[in-house]
């Protein structure tokens, strides 16, 4: 999941992939995951909800958090991820869907979240990732650029903690080093849109506001457009402020 999305919450990327213990070879939470990857959490939902009810399971609960998750039902998220780890405490998938929730409203109590999770599998990339979004939400962007490195070395095709690391680096007074590293992912074709308002964000942190607003015209004009690039100009002044406390 990309950094950004919290921050004012914040403006940073929290990943979604899916976590090895739900690849356990059954079909219908498989095709469940796919529903879920592909955009369709409402079909995940009830897929899941169906096998849940008949063979009750910490994994059919885990997939039923994170469809309710991606719906935007956080309330009902976390019940489902509280009843998963009642099942089995030590679940990676659970841990991860619980600490992702509580990025938005406890950072603290998500890195505690995300560390049991990672207690459990140290290599797990998304994990690592949203340890890095938590960690940057408390101002402590070095320990976040260190997992994020960690999330990457673990998975390199992983392009939400390739971002996270830039925008990172942008927050912790490397506007410049991030805006070269974000460069080649998100200033491709295949760029999201996401990515490429990461990258415009970065940018006008960086003080190439002509490159940043032809990044972001194709989607925000006048005031909105004006808006956005303020915005990201404050987010570096209040994070240089932070340091300097």
């Amino acid at each position: 999941m990309p950094l950004l999305r919290w921050m004012p919450v914040l403006l940073l990327a929290a990943c979604s992939q899916p976590t090895a213990e739900l690849g356990t070879g059954q079909p219908s939470l498989n095709t469940a995951r796919a529903a879920l990857d592909g955009g369709g959490p409402d079909v995940a939902l009830s897929i899941c909800t169906r096998i849940g009810a008949t063979r009750p399971s910490s994994d059919a609960l885990t997939c039923q958090g994170d469809a309710l998750a991606a719906l935007g039902r956080p309330n009902e998220a976390d019940t489902a991820y509280a009843n998963a780890l009642v099942l089995a405490p030590r679940s990676v998938g659970a841990l991860l869907g619980l600490g992702r929730l509580r990025l938005a409203d406890n950072p603290g109590r998500a890195e505690e979240l995300l560390l049991l999770a990672l207690a459990q599998n140290p290599r797990e990339a998304a994990v690592l990732n949203n340890l890095g979004i938590a960690r940057d939400l408390q101002g402590r962007h070095a320990e976040a650029q260190k997992s994020y490195g960690e999330a990457i070395a673990a998975n390199p095709s992983m392009r939400a903690a390739q971002v996270n690391l830039a925008l990172s680096m942008a927050l912790s007074g490397q506007p410049d080093a991030a805006a070269r590293l974000l460069l080649p992912l998100a200033g491709g074709l295949d760029a999201s849109l996401r990515e490429r308002h990461d990258l415009a964000a970065v940018l006008a942190m960086a003080g190439r506001t002509t490159e940043a607003a032809r990044l972001l015209s194709p989607d925000l004009q006048g005031a909105d457009l004006d808006a956005a690039l303020a915005g990201y100009r404050a987010l570096l002044a209040a994070s240089r402020t932070t340091r300097l406390q």
